[in-house]
Protein backbone atom coordinates (compact mmCIF):
# COMPACT_ATOMS: atom_id res chain seq x y z
CA UNK A 1 0.00 0.00 0.00
CA UNK A 2 1.54 3.34 -1.02
CA UNK A 3 2.14 5.91 1.70
CA UNK A 4 0.20 9.16 1.59
CA UNK A 5 1.92 12.51 1.91
CA UNK A 6 0.47 12.87 5.41
CA UNK A 7 1.89 9.50 6.50
CA UNK A 8 5.33 10.41 5.14
CA UNK A 9 5.20 13.74 7.00
CA UNK A 10 4.28 11.97 10.25
CA UNK A 11 7.05 9.42 9.75
CA UNK A 12 9.50 12.30 9.32
CA UNK A 13 8.36 13.60 12.72
CA UNK A 14 9.27 10.22 14.19
CA UNK A 15 12.71 10.49 12.58
CA UNK A 16 13.07 13.91 14.27
CA UNK A 17 12.10 12.40 17.63
CA UNK A 18 14.68 9.63 17.17
CA UNK A 19 17.34 12.24 16.35
CA UNK A 20 16.44 14.18 19.49
CA UNK A 21 16.66 11.02 21.61
CA UNK A 22 20.09 10.23 20.15
CA UNK A 23 21.25 13.74 21.07
CA UNK A 24 19.95 13.30 24.60
CA UNK A 25 21.65 9.90 24.88
CA UNK A 26 24.94 11.36 23.66
CA UNK A 27 24.72 14.08 26.35
CA UNK A 28 24.12 11.71 29.26
CA UNK A 29 27.81 11.00 30.03
CA UNK A 30 28.42 14.73 30.57
CA UNK A 31 25.43 15.16 32.89
CA UNK A 32 25.40 14.94 36.66
CA UNK A 33 23.33 12.34 38.45
CA UNK A 34 20.88 15.09 39.50
CA UNK A 35 20.56 16.36 35.93
CA UNK A 36 19.91 12.84 34.68
CA UNK A 37 17.23 12.32 37.32
CA UNK A 38 15.55 15.67 36.54
CA UNK A 39 15.59 15.07 32.79
CA UNK A 40 14.29 11.53 33.24
CA UNK A 41 11.42 12.78 35.38
CA UNK A 42 10.69 15.56 32.88
CA UNK A 43 10.51 13.05 30.02
CA UNK A 44 8.39 10.66 32.10
CA UNK A 45 5.83 13.40 32.85
CA UNK A 46 5.70 14.68 29.27
CA UNK A 47 2.26 14.29 27.72
CA UNK A 48 1.40 12.89 25.40
CA UNK A 49 4.10 10.34 26.00
CA UNK A 50 5.69 8.32 23.22
CA UNK A 51 4.17 5.17 24.70
CA UNK A 52 0.66 6.66 24.96
CA UNK A 53 0.75 7.64 21.29
CA UNK A 54 1.90 4.14 20.29
CA UNK A 55 -0.95 2.64 22.34
CA UNK A 56 -3.42 5.03 20.71
CA UNK A 57 -2.18 4.04 17.24
CA UNK A 58 -2.48 0.34 18.08
CA UNK A 59 -5.97 0.84 19.48
CA UNK A 60 -7.07 2.83 16.44
CA UNK A 61 -5.65 0.16 14.15
CA UNK A 62 -7.65 -2.55 15.91
CA UNK A 63 -10.81 -0.42 15.80
CA UNK A 64 -10.39 0.22 12.08
CA UNK A 65 -9.70 -3.45 11.36
CA UNK A 66 -12.89 -4.40 13.22
CA UNK A 67 -14.95 -1.85 11.27
CA UNK A 68 -13.53 -3.07 7.95
CA UNK A 69 -14.38 -6.66 8.89
CA UNK A 70 -17.94 -5.62 9.77
CA UNK A 71 -18.31 -3.92 6.38
CA UNK A 72 -17.05 -7.04 4.60
CA UNK A 73 -19.51 -9.23 6.46
CA UNK A 74 -22.41 -6.84 5.79
CA UNK A 75 -21.61 -6.91 2.08
CA UNK A 76 -21.87 -10.70 1.87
Amino acid sequence: MPATGELIRLMNYIDDIATTLRRISASIPAMTQEECARLGEYIRKSEPSYESVVQHLESAGKDLAGKEKEKEQAGK
